[in-house]
């Protein structure tokens, strides 16, 4: 009796729990969803009807496939359709203010300057984006960080970010831009001009820089760890071009074991350089003028200067999110500047005025010497080349937020569990804030700076806004005018026949098929 009594028991509790697990799994992937929808639509958005689980995922998926067999028939900087084919669809179709469904989580279109500006500085409310952890994995640190760890992070990053360290940083630069250009010399030696694919140059170009400006004398070691780099970023944007399975990530699977093994490698390289940086600071070693010396005294300091404050435990970063910084640092500077550089000479290529116009100054500036810190923050028509570039080529096309409680923006009330996104380039080329040939290549738009250019609307964004901007921007604009200096100071360049445009993203914008360009020597 007593037996039949506990099996009872025991089967109340299982029914229970699967009844409950259930009612949570269809409030999910349906009643959630649905309830959404009609919030959305009764606020003026449009979009498609939610489906199953999927939503909009498998649209994105067949889309995306058939954009990437089509480069564009034409050169053209308006390259929407196939770079984000199912949003310019739904633009299209259902106008500026549109949802479209991420599984079962609604995105919604923000289309306004003032909207984007309050969604990214009200940073507490409108909160990076959680939606699969392989991409936290993939891209660590103070990107996604929230609340006082954010704070805490920032503020012993951003000495490292300093112009009078960037400044020290300058050399390592130029050593790197130097390689790459010795290489493309040996190229057009012998006739006076060659073809090369710039691309997998400027990748290299830009890996070989961060290595340099991170870990100095280590930067071979650095390399390596962007071969890892690479490997799991392939793997990432296979992982998440599907609907994301709570704890999926744990299951065994070939891809799964791969990603984990890749990602163990990569800590293990940066633990090592990490630990022998620490223990020479702790020496009382010198300083260097890299990155990981910066970021490793600043945590020391703060560190020991809390000491006798009794809040040793609560400051400083451990060795653990130390290296998560480092791989930020790796993979997201390393993919910016390179685009930033890649698309420069792209369209310098097709934009022969304005590469005259950018060498003239750059001769002018530093005739045939080393290109030196001042004189590299003082190049006008460079710089507004590269705004230019900027505007039209994003590294990031698009910034996405997530609400997890309930709030307004503007006029709208944005529901909890709601994801919120804009794209770059549709505010980039708002006709009603640049003017009618927004589509086009006018780096003079921004001869009296960014503000006028953009008619104190706030709607250039190309290293986000508010509390939350990039911090190596400042980096990366260095970076791209010394490597456009040297360049133009030995070659002149343009497009290869054999060039295809065909601008996609894999994370960041990028030319799928390369960038073949004919290099003249001067």
């Amino acid at each position: 009796m007593e037996l039949a009594s506990t099996s009872s028991v025991l089967l109340t509790v299982v029914c229970v729990l699967v009844v409950t697990v259930l009612i949570k799994v269809v409030n999910w992937v349906w009643l959630r969803p649905k309830k959404l929808d009609k919030l959305l639509r009764q606020q003026g958005f449009s979009g498609n009807s939610y489906r199953l689980l999927f939503g909009d995922l498998k649209d994105f998926a067949s889309m995306r496939t058939l954009a990437l067999k089509t480069p564009m028939t034409s050169f053209s900087d308006d390259h929407y359709s196939r770079v984000e084919p199912l949003r310019h669809h739904h633009l299209t179709t259902y106008g500026k203010d549109y949802f479209l469904w991420f599984g079962p989580v609604p995105m919604i279109n923000i289309s306004k300057p003032e909207m984007i500006r309050e969604s990214l500085t009200k940073m507490h409310e409108f909160r990076k984006t959680k939606v699969n952890p392989i991409l936290k994995k993939l891209v660590p640190g103070l990107s996604n960080l929230e609340g006082e760890k954010w704070v805490k992070h920032r503020r012993l990053i951003n000495p490292a970010f300093h112009m009078e360290k960037l400044k020290l940083m300058l050399p390592a630069f130029h050593d790197s831009c130097a390689e790459i250009i010795n290489k493309w010399e040996m190229v057009v030696a012998e006739k006076g001009s060659g073809e090369v694919d710039v691309w997998p140059d400027l990748v290299k170009l830009s890996a070989d820089v961060i290595s340099r400006a991170a870990f100095g004398s280590n930067y071979e070691e650095g390399q390596r760890i962007f071969e890892l780099l690479k490997d799991q970023a392939d793997l990432a944007l296979l992982m998440i071009q599907s609907v994301y399975i709570p704890g999926e990530r744990y299951i065994p699977t070939a891809r799964n074991r791969r990603f984990k093994e890749t990602e163990d490698k990569i800590h293990t390289s940066l633990r090592t350089i990490i630990n022998k940086r620490k223990e020479a600071i702790e020496a009382g070693e010198e300083a260097k003028s890299d990155l990981l010396d910066i970021l490793l005294n600043s945590n020391y300091t703060e560190m020991q200067q809390a000491v006798g404050d009794g809040k040793f435990r609560h400051v400083g970063m451990s060795i653990e999110e130390v290296i998560d910084e480092c791989k930020l640092f790796y993979f997201a500077g390393q993919e910016t500047t390179s685009a930033l550089l890649v698309w420069t000479l792209i369209l310098l290529s097709k934009h022969q005025d304005w590469q005259a116009r950018a060498r003239d100054e750059v001769l002018q500036t530093f005739g045939d010497t080393v290109p030196e810190f001042d004189g590299l923050n003082h190049l006008k028509t460079v710089t507004m080349i590269l705004y230019e570039v900027l505007r039209l080529y994003p590294p990031v096309p698009r910034v996405t937020r997530q609400i997890y409680k309930s709030t307004s923006l503007g006029e709208l009330s944005i529901p909890s569990g709601t994801l919120i996104s804009f794209s770059m380039h549709s505010v980039h080329r708002d006709h009603e804030i640049w003017g009618d040939d927004a589509q086009e290549f006018k780096p003079d738009r921004f001869a009296e700076g960014i503000s006028k250019a953009t008619k104190g609307n706030n709607s250039f964004f190309p290293f986000g806004w508010g509390p939350r901007i990039c911090m190596g921007e400042r980096f990366a604009m260095l970076e791209a005018k010394m490597a456009l200096s040297m360049i133009l100071q030995r070659f002149s360049f343009e497009l290869s026949p054999s060039y295809v445009h065909a601008p996609t993203t894999v994370l960041f914008l990028q030319p799928q098929h390369g960038a073949q360009i004919i290099l003249h020597e001067l």
